[in-house]
C-alpha cells in the first residue's frame, strides 16, 4: 500500500503538534510495512501512484478541494479541528475585538484568502464565492472517511458541518522509548514547566501572570512562532525573576526538565490533545491543562482544569497540582491506549476498510 500524506506548506517552518502527528504516523506505518510520502499541499503531485490520499486540516479546505478535484483516489481526512478559541474575545479593545465577532469559518476564510494573496497556497476560484463553510463541507462529502483525533472532535464537527462522514478515532500518542523516567529522581514541587510554541493559542502570556512574583519557578519551553514575535516580546516583558523562557531545546534536555517538573501547565485558549501533555504525563507529571476544546477526551479527572482567561484560575490549579500525589494510573493509560504504534494501528485499519 503507497499513501500520500498531503499537508499544509509550512509543516517544518512553523512546526507544532501537528508536525509531530504526521512525522510520527508516518514513521510507524512505515514499519507495519506501508509506503508513506509527505508532500506539501501547494506542490504538484502525482495521484495516480497512491493508493490513498490522506490529507490533514479540514480547516484548509481550499487547498484539499484544489488538489482532488481531478482525483478518482480514495480521500480521507485528518480532521485536526482546532478553532484559535476565545483569545479574540480578551485581548481588549483593538483590532481583534472586531475579528472576535466574526465565526470560526469567516477567520478561516480571510486567513485562506491571505495566504492565496501572498503565494502560499492555492484555491479554485469557487472557493472566494463558496466560502469556507460549505468548501469544508464539500470536503467532507468527498472522503471517504475522517479521522478526527477524539469524539469531542467528531461531534464539534458533525454539529457544525451536519457531516454524516463516516469516520475512524486515531489517537493521538507519545513514543514510550523517547521518554524514560526515572523512579529515583525526586521531583521539585516549586518547578512548573510549559511545554509549546510559544503563540498567542497557547497563551502563556496568562501563565506568566497566573505565577509571576510566587516561590514557584516557572519555565516555558519552545520558540516563538516566526509571525508572533511581538507576542514572544510581551511574554518576555511580562516575565518576573522566577520566569525563564527557553527556545527550542534538545529533546534530551527536555526530558531532563520533564523528570524534574512537579506540575506541567498547558492554559491554551483551545487544544485537541495537548501533546506535551502526555509526554508530561509519562514522565509523572502532574498537569494542569485548558478547560476548552476536546482535553477531557484524553485526562478525564485525572487532570487539573483552568480557565485560560483567568490567572487566578491557572494559579489554583498549579497549587492543587502541586501538592497532589503523582498519578501513575494516567501514565499507565496513556502507555496502553495513547502511542504513535497504536495511532499507526488504527489508522492502517482504516484505509483497509475503504480499500
Amino acid at each position: 500500500m503507497k499513501v500520500a500524506f498531503i499537508v499544509r506548506p509550512n509543516l517544518y517552518d512553523i512546526a507544532g503538534g501537528d508536525t509531530v502527528q504526521i512525522d510520527q504516523t508516518a514513521k510507524k506505518l512505515r514499519e507495519l510495512g506501508v509506503e508513506v510520502d509527505i508532500l506539501l499541499s501547494n506542490a504538484v503531485i502525482s495521484h495516480q501512484q497512491y493508493d490513498v490520499l490522506n490529507f490533514f486540516h479540514i480547516t484548509r479546505s481550499a487547498a484539499i478541494l484544489l488538489q482532488t478535484k481531478n482525483t478518482d483516489k480514495p480521500i480521507l481526512v485528518s480532521t485536526i479541528h482546532c478553532p484559535y478559541g476565545d483569545y479574540d474575545k480578551h485581548s481588549g479593545f483593538n483590532w481583534r475585538s472586531l475579528f472576535a465577532l466574526m465565526s470560526e469559518d469567516a477567520k478561516d476564510y480571510f486567513r485562506t484568502i491571505s495566504r492565496w494573496i501572498r503565494g502560499r497556497e492555492g484555491l479554485p476560484i469557487s472557493y472566494i464565492f463558496t466560502g469556507q463553510r460549505h468548501s469544508i463541507q464539500k470536503v467532507l462529502k468527498k472522503a471517504k472517511i475522517i479521522l478526527p483525533n477524539s469524539m469531542s472532535e467528531l461531534n464539534r464537527i458533525k454539529e457544525r458541518y451536519a457531516c454524516q462522514t463516516p469516520y475512524a478515532i486515531i489517537t493521538n500518542g507519545i513514543n514510550p522509548e523517547k521518554f524514560e523516567y526515572d523512579t529515583n529522581t525526586p521531583k521539585d514541587e516549586k518547578l512548573v514547566i510549559s511545554v509549546g510554541r510559544i503563540e498567542k493559542r497557547k497563551n502563556q502570556l496568562n501563565i506568566i501572570r497566573a505565577l509571576n512574583n510566587t516561590d514557584y519557578k516557572l519555565v516555558l519551553i519552545g520558540a516563538a512562532t516566526p509571525t508572533q514575535q511581538s507576542y514572544y516580546q510581551q511574554c518576555v516583558d511580562a516575565a518576573g525573576p522566577n520566569v525563564q523562557l527557553l527556545n527550542r531545546i534538545p529533546h534530551e534536555d527536555m526530558v531532563k526538565y520533564y523528570q524534574l517538573a512537579k506540575v506541567h501547565v498547558l492554559a491554551s485558549w483551545f487544544e485537541t490533545t495537548g501533546l506535551s501533555s502526555l509526554e508530561a504525563a509519562i514522565m509523572r507529571c502532574n498537569l494542569v491543562i485548558t478547560d476548552k476544546g476536546d482535553t477531557r477526551d484524553y485526562f478525564g479527572d485525572d487532570a487539573f482544569y483552568c480557565a485560560p482567561e483567568n490567572p487566578d484560575s491557572i494559579r489554583k490549579a498549579v497549587d492543587l497540582a502541586a501538592k497532589a500525589p503523582i498519578n501513575e494510573d494516567l501514565a499507565n493509560k496513556i502507555l496502553t491506549e495513547h502511542t504513535w504504534k497504536k495511532a499507526a494501528q488504527q489508522t492502517l485499519a482504516a484505509y483497509k476498510s475503504i480499500l
